[in-house]
């Protein structure tokens, strides 16, 4: 058997960090067993599906890397076939036409809730004459569900579910307009694309036991089920926005690489021994869904910022800089001269030892690029007192006749100071305010180095020439 799985969202609004998952899960398990990943947007909610969430969604995909094959199958091209299924269903006794008028079912829902039933439909229609229809009633088609003994679900994640059929109404699997339900659109699609395994959250579980009487229905065989716990927030309670980003797009804002996305989304109730970092390869070769857990997994954003930075600091300093590049061009507003891109690059590999993410590595490297006069923050402004810009005019004439390296530059600044009877520190700490508008960067020597000659000696002279400290534009 050729394994087909399918990512199959809604497109009601951006790829959700749990649908995301689901997508990530169904792909792992094709590549592993290697078979088949197809894409079906189930956009048959009119009202609801846009063409912006559609394009959310796969540019979502894209950017995790989850590529799928074949076409993508929009289910609302597919509606006539969805309603020929139905009159098959009706013409074979498996299904019939239900003339309740929505004041008779709230009646019906009523009585239930007072009887303190389950509230259902109670098979008015099931066994009735059509012939005594009310005119003007354009009726609805129920399947006729089996009444007596239940429906198991035989599950790779949760185990044999079983529920009695007399839980199970006869649901709806065509609307009086014509139109298609969910259930039935879903059992007629993944039948028609030959799906084998259906992964997919567990809040899918009780659709999956009329879906199941539905493949009875219609004498087709019941894919495998997978049905993988939802995603919590840091507090046990479904993943939701008071939690922070849900959107995958939100979390690319955020400044996380795809790949440490990844990385996270597949340990989120998959795992392999302890391991934590896991490449794609690795996922690939390892990941089936007996290691799948029953439990919901809990967010950890910490985590998920610690896996990012392992993932900075290994990733190519020509990929960082143009993603940084891209985040520093929407800041400043213009976009960067080559000299710029060049010192990105050359301090890439001290830049992205520390940040967690490309938030964080943009942040630190826009001094880089700031226009002149670069001005300091409120720490970095306090260090330029009248005595250290005396100095660092004095140290100018030093820099201008040293060689354009780090430990040239540092010899020739050790010099200095002691020339002056003046501790490293006392000459270092004013330097780099200058020079990066901080308190805190790489080490200054190098960032010297990184800025070359003509910028490093311009920007001393732009902080030299303060008339005062709280003149300094705060970045």
């Amino acid at each position: 058997m050729t394994v087909v799985v399918r990512f199959a969202p809604s497109p009601t609004g951006f790829l959700h960090i749990g649908g995301a998952r689901t997508a990530l899960f169904n792909w792992l398990f094709a590549k592993h067993h290697g078979g088949s990943f197809r894409l079906r947007i189930e956009d048959t909610d009119r009202t609801r599906s846009t063409p912006e969430a559609v394009a959310a969604i796969i540019d979502g995909l894209d950017w995790l890397g989850l590529s799928w094959d074949g076409e993508i199958v929009y289910q609302s091209a597919r509606a006539a076939r969805h309603a020929d299924m139905v009159r098959q269903l009706l013409a074979a006794g498996r299904a019939y036409k239900c003339y309740c008028t929505p004041a008779e079912l709230e009646a019906m829902r009523e009585k239930a809730r007072a009887e303190r039933r389950s509230v259902r439909y109670d098979g008015t229609w099931r066994d009735r004459d059509p012939a005594e229809a009310p005119p003007g009633v354009p009726p609805v088609i129920r399947l006729k569900a089996p009444q007596q003994g239940s429906t198991t679900i035989r599950d790779r994640v949760q185990g044999d579910v079983t529920v009695a059929n007399s839980e199970l109404d006869d649901l709806i699997i065509l609307r009086a307009d014509g139109s298609p339900t969910y259930n039935l659109s879903v059992v007629v699609d993944d039948h028609d694309m030959a799906i084998t395994h259906v992964i997919r959250g567990d809040d899918h579980l009780n659709n999956a036991f009329r879906q199941a009487q539905i493949y009875h229905a219609l004498e087709w065989p019941i894919p495998e089920f997978a049905h993988v716990p939802l995603i919590h927030g840091p507090d046990g309670t479904k993943m939701s926005k008071r939690h922070g980003a849900v959107g995958v797009d939100a979390y690319r804002d955020l400044g996380y690489l795809p790949e440490a996305m990844c990385n996270y989304l597949m340990r989120l109730g998959w795992s392999h021994r302890d391991d934590e970092i896991i490449s794609t390869e690795q996922a690939i070769a390892w990941f089936d869904l007996d290691a799948v857990g029953r439990s919901p997994a809990r967010f950890d954003f910490a985590r998920l910022d610690n896996l990012c930075g392992h993932y900075i600091r290994i990733a190519a300093n020509e990929r960082l800089s143009d993603l940084v590049a891209e985040r520093l061009e929407k800041l400043l507003g213009q976009p960067l001269s080559d000299p710029q891109r060049a010192r990105l690059l050359r301090a890439m590999p001290e830049l992205k030892m520390r940040p967690k993410t490309l938030v964080e590595l943009a942040a630190n490297s826009l001094f880089l690029v700031k226009p002149r006069p670069i001005g300091a923050d409120e720490k970095a402004a306090k260090l330029l007192t009248p005595e250290a810009r005396d100095l660092l005019r004095a140290l100018l004439q030093h820099l201008d006749r040293s060689a354009w390296n780090a430990s040239a530059l540092e010899e020739c600044v050790r010099k200095f100071a002691a020339e002056n009877g003046s501790k490293l520190g006392s000459v270092a700490q004013p330097l780099r305010a200058a020079l990066t508008g901080s308190t805190a960067s790489a080490g200054i020597f190098e960032v010297m180095e990184v800025l070359g000659r003509e910028e490093t000696l311009g920007r001393l002279a732009d902080a030299a020439n303060l008339t005062a400290a709280p003149d300094a534009r705060v970045c």
